[in-house]
This record gives C-alpha cells, structure tokens and sequence, in this order.
C-alpha cells in the first residue's frame, strides 16, 4: 500500500520535495493560464474543516479543487460534530470513509497531529498557531517569479514571532536563504525552533531592530500584530508600534526589495498604505498564488 502524503510542516520535507511541489504548481498555473486545465481532481473530494474564519485560505482552495474538476464540503465546528464534543480521531476516520484529502484550518497543532494519525486519507494545514506553510510555499513562488532563485537570498520579517514567521523559518532552512527576524524580546519565536533551525546548518538572526533586519534585505515581511484569540491586544500594539514597516524602513532594504504581507491587513498599524500599495508591494500576486501553491499541494498528495 502506497504511503498517505500529508503536507503539515515544511520542517517534515526535504529541498526536493518542496521543489517538486513548487514545480507542480508552476505547470498547473501555465495551464491553467493558457486555457488547457485539465480534470485531474474528478471524482476527487477535498473536506475543509475550519475552526478560524477564513477568506484567502478557503476561496483558493475550494476554487483550486474546482479548476481541477474536485468538489469541496465545507465544514465549521457549529456544522458538524466537532462542536459537541466529537473527538478528532473519530472526525478523521468517517472523512476518510468518504473524502480523497481533508485540510484543517485550528488553533491547536495537536488537532492536525490527531488527524494525521487518524486519517487514512491526505492531511492539509491550513494554518495552525504555530505554523502556516501553505501560505510560506505561496511567498516563495512569488518571490522567484519576481526576482529568481531565492535561494541564497536575505529574507526580513518585522513584527510578532507567530505562526507565520515559524513557517519562514522551516523555509530558510530547506530553501537555502538568509532569515532575519526583528520581534520584541517577548514576542519572539521559541527557542526550539530557533535551536531546530541552527542544528539544521540554517542562517537565521534574531533581533529586536527592524531596521538592522531590514538593511540591504531583498524581501520584507509583515503580518498583523494581533491574531485571532489574542486576548492582549493593547499590550501587543504598544510593543510592536517600533517593528511598523513604512516607506522609511524599507528604504533600508535593497533598492528592488519585494514586500510582502499574508493578509488581511490592518493599514496604519504594521503596515502603512505608502508600502502597501506603492512599487515594491507583490501582495495580490502572493495572494493569487495561494491559489496555485495549493493546487501543486493537492497534486502532490493527490498523487
């Protein structure tokens, strides 16, 4: 029996597999572009089980299913039996019984631990408190068709050590470029991924100066200061009004330095609207590509 293919973490795979899966979604774009899609999801189900609210996530996978002739059931918790006490475990093997792939967008990483252990069928994070690769894996195709290679590139994230900065760390590491983090000393990322990263042979730095890791960097990243549950969130604003990405600390960065946010966004507070609707801003490209990244995801483990 052929191996289930899961796509939790990009710390799980190696260079060539995350390649080949960017690979994938680069075809199906051309395709896809070109008019000559083909059906290769028919007959194919994808379940999404969302426990946080969603724009990008959901849209780009339901419309990515559907170019590829797949359907998707939508579940929430208020929907389903998670709500009433379901256990994951059980949730995983009746949607095995009947879907091709489940993705997840929770909180908690041991809900998608749970079903991968459980499911007999591919297993998508959608996001996680602790990491978002879908969204990491979108970045990097949009980075290389901007500007190349990323590999061997400078890479700066501004703002709040979360889950989305976890996953540009696990990139950094198997895609082979510089990450420079400027977080608040609280608000930094674990020390256990920063450890993973160095015993990894990763290039990786930690500071509490936006502006020493954004000097000559060839991307800037940003992402909102306060998350969904987030029960601090004046506390969380007065420490990071420093980490702010505006036209000033990107003017530290190379002269044909890329900006990039996840959205949604909350304009004037890590971002300004001078930064994310000016030149440098690939925004509604990075968010296209969710579409296309996923499709690559779903092919791979779809198989």
């Amino acid at each position: 029996m052929t191996a289930v293919k899961h796509f939790l973490d990009l710390d799980r795979f190696d260079t060539k597999t995350l390649r080949d899966i960017l690979d994938l979604a680069g075809s199906l774009k051309r395709a896809h572009a070109d008019g000559v899609s083909k059906p290769v999801f028919a007959g194919k189900t994808l379940v999404m089980i969302f426990e946080k609210p969603s724009t990008r996530t959901r849209v780009s996978f339901q419309v990515g299913m559907q170019h590829l002739g797949g359907q998707v059931v939508v579940m929430s918790d208020a929907e389903s039996q998670l709500g009433r006490g379901e256990s994951i475990a059980d949730t995983a093997r009746v949607l095995s019984r009947y879907a091709d792939a489940i993705m997840i967008r929770t909180d908690d990483p041991k809900k998608l631990e749970d079903l991968e252990a459980y499911a007999t069928v591919p297993v998508i994070n959608g996001l996680t408190n602790y990491s978002h690769p879908c969204q990491i894996m979108a970045d990097v195709m949009t980075y290389e068709e901007h500007r190349g290679p990323i590999k061997g590139r400078v890479v700066a994230w501004s703002g709040d050590g979360n889950n989305v900065a976890n996953s540009w760390i696990h990139a950094a590491v198997r895609f082979g470029f510089t990450l420079r983090l400027a977080c608040p000393d609280s608000l930094k990322p674990a020390p256990e991924i920063l450890q993973w990263a160095v015993s990894e042979g990763g290039d990786i730095t930690v500071t509490d100066d936006a502006a020493a890791a954004v000097d000559g960097a060839d991307l800037v990243n940003a992402d909102t200061w306060v998350s969904m549950g987030d029960a601090d969130a004046d506390a969380r604003m007065k420490l990071l009004e420093p980490f702010r990405v505006d036209q000033a600390l990107m003017a530290g960065a190379k002269a044909d330095a890329l900006f990039m946010h996840c959205l949604p966004a909350h304009r004037g507070e890590e971002v300004t609207d001078e930064v994310m609707d000016g030149p440098q801003s690939v925004i509604w490209d990075e968010a296209e590509n969710r579409l296309h990244a996923q499709k690559g995801i779903l092919a791979w483990c779809l198989g």
